[in-house]
């Protein structure tokens, strides 16, 4: 599967260079790229996306205050001018900073690093299921490996770059970015109604404008994603 990515720069050069240099990367795909804080945020909540190369000094909302604003950040790949913002930018558990003019050789050797990461976080999905006939994942939690029916899967929450995935029998939790077990469940039954939570359509309870219940858990549905629910529990939200 395609790594997918999101380049954000005010700088016109800075990012053609970073698209340039993405060319020889056939496992990368670029989603978008943007000059400002506000377009990144609109593709953020329209798609899944796995890694951001991220600019510090932009005009109206820096890189640093872009990021705080995000409670499920991809990865994070720093690519900036300024060499005083590199400790900082730890803080925030990036997987590289990069000075610009950035080389090719360098810049190979950042996106290396966050392969190895990517690729350790790949779900196991397995469609046709074991003897049973039902379709599962696998789960990693403290190096031991869960198998996970879908079925029996109640809703997931997100704790960062950490999710518990909630079931009929037990709870797992898990070093995983929500959007890319999302986009895995996708159709298969699930839907994601906040940004920190994805439930099982078929254990949907009871549900309002506002809030859905799974079992007998109530979890609230985000803003901007109201309007697909609400298309796929087939309700006409103006009735409530």
């Amino acid at each position: 599967m395609k790594a997918k990515c999101l380049i954000i720069d005010d700088e016109p050069l800075a990012r053609k260079v970073i698209k340039s240099h993405l060319q020889s990367f056939e496992n990368i795909e670029i989603v978008a790229e943007c000059a400002n804080a506000f377009e990144a945020g609109i593709v953020l909540r329209e798609n899944n996306i796995d890694l951001i190369f991220l600019d510090i000094e932009m005009p109206q909302i820096s890189g640093f205050e872009f990021l705080k604003t995000l409670n499920n950040p991809p990865k994070i790949i720093i690519v900036t001018a300024y060499r005083n913002y590199a400790l900082k930018g730890y803080e925030y558990d990036i997987i590289d900073y990069l000075l610009k003019p950035v080389s090719f050789d360098r810049f190979y050797k950042s996106v290396s690093k966050f392969f190895k990461q990517f690729e350790k976080e790949e779900i196991k999905l397995v469609e046709n299921g074991d003897s049973s006939g039902k379709p599962f994942i696998y789960l990693n939690e403290d190096k031991t490996i869960h198998k996970i029916y879908l079925s029996e899967i109640i809703y997931l929450e997100s704790f960062r770059e950490y999710i518990k995935v909630h079931t009929t029998k037990k709870s797992v939790m898990t070093k995983l970015p929500i959007g890319k077990i999302d986009e895995k469940l996708k159709n298969k039954d699930f839907m994601r109604i906040h940004k920190s939570y994805i439930i099982s359509v078929s254990k949907v309870t009871a549900f309002n404008s506002r809030m859905i219940k799974v079992g007998e858990t109530e979890l609230p549905i985000g803003r901007t994603y109201k309007d697909a629910v609400m298309k796929i529990l087939k309700f006409d939200p103006d009735l409530l």
